[in-house]
């Protein structure tokens, strides 16, 4: 599923793989994480003024054609005042502006709020979350954004079209020859309803992949509280490995659409807030669009074994 070279530096290895559906790739040096860039959160973020706490949430945000907001217990969803997308909605998941630890009701509310404000537009949605400044947030206040375009963006865009070519080349669905793959690599975390994985050519730093057995965003209600069970306990494996701040990205295919596509959802580690501003990406990242990532897929497998106490001896 994935090719690999590795370079000896002399101060260790360097691993470029590719995925070989995408042609998607990083380099993976673990040496860079002996500079420690990522200190402890240490950065208190102030409510004044945030137009998503308290009374503001009514004066400052808008409403949708019909003049309401969705209510999903103590999430509110609305239109996204600036958006970026053909279709762009904001819920915000808790009351309280920072949150250390999240409820499943919190979040699973939430991604109800969001599914409803997502149905019926025609074209390719993702569910998506930045948690913290430093992971692009703009507000610190916890919140989802829920994007419909009628073209892909160009992550989705890549599997899409790769289903769809494997599956006419092989046969067979590509989703299905992965899991399969996965789960003899021993890069597999969960293997429940969604099979999540550290994937082996990250996206970003310890990314995590969950891979849904669905297709479209009409098939995902019955899943979101498993979604969420899981996503809690990755969250708290990355807070027990030091990482505060978080992207999120769950991808569907279009409604009425057969690529042989499974939804998925990524979520990869960022640096904590600091008080440098310093961030985990550089020209790399975002002009090669290639990641330097630290950490060892099949490390991050085995951290999580070890984290819950699964690891053969």
């Amino acid at each position: 599923m994935f090719t690999e070279r590795i370079v000896e530096t002399g101060k260790g290895r360097l691993h470029f793989r590719r995925e070989t559906l995408t042609g998607l790739s990083c380099r993976i040096s673990s040496e860079r994480i002996k500079r420690g860039i990522d200190q402890a959160c240490s950065i208190e973020y102030s409510p004044e003024g945030c137009p998503f706490c308290g009374g503001n949430l009514t004066s400052d945000t808008p409403v949708f054609a019909d003049g309401r907001r969705i209510l999903v217990g103590e999430s509110v969803t609305f239109p996204n005042l600036y958006p970026f997308a053909e279709w762009h909605t904001v819920t915000v998941i808790s009351r309280e502006h920072t949150v250390s630890t999240f409820s499943m009701e919190q979040v699973a509310d939430a991604f109800t709020g969001q599914l409803e404000s997502l149905e019926g537009h025609d074209g390719y949605p993702s569910i998506n979350w930045n948690f913290l400044p430093s992971a692009g947030a703009s507000l610190a206040h916890p919140h989802l954004q829920g994007l419909v375009d009628s073209i892909p963006s160009p992550l989705a865009a890549r599997y899409l079209a790769g289903s769809e070519e494997y599956r006419k080349e092989h046969g067979r669905n590509y989703w299905d020859d992965l899991r399969k793959t996965e789960r003899r690599a021993g890069r597999v975390l969960m293997d429940g309803g969604i099979l999540w994985l550290a994937n082996p050519v990250p996206l970003g730093e310890k990314e995590i992949r969950g891979i849904l057995p669905i297709s479209r965003l009409s098939q995902f209600s019955p899943l979101i509280k498993d979604l969420v069970r899981d996503l809690l306990q990755i969250i708290s494996f990355y807070k027990e490995l030091g990482t505060h701040a978080f992207n999120l990205s769950l991808f569907f295919d279009k409604e009425g659409c057969d690529h042989g596509f499974s939804a998925f959802c990524s979520i990869i580690a960022r640096i904590n807030p600091n008080q440098l501003s310093l961030s985990d990406s550089a020209f790399m990242e975002r002009l090669h669009l290639e990641p330097v990532i630290l950490t060892m897929p099949e490390d991050l497998a085995r951290m999580y074994r070890q984290w819950k106490g699964t690891e053969s001896t």
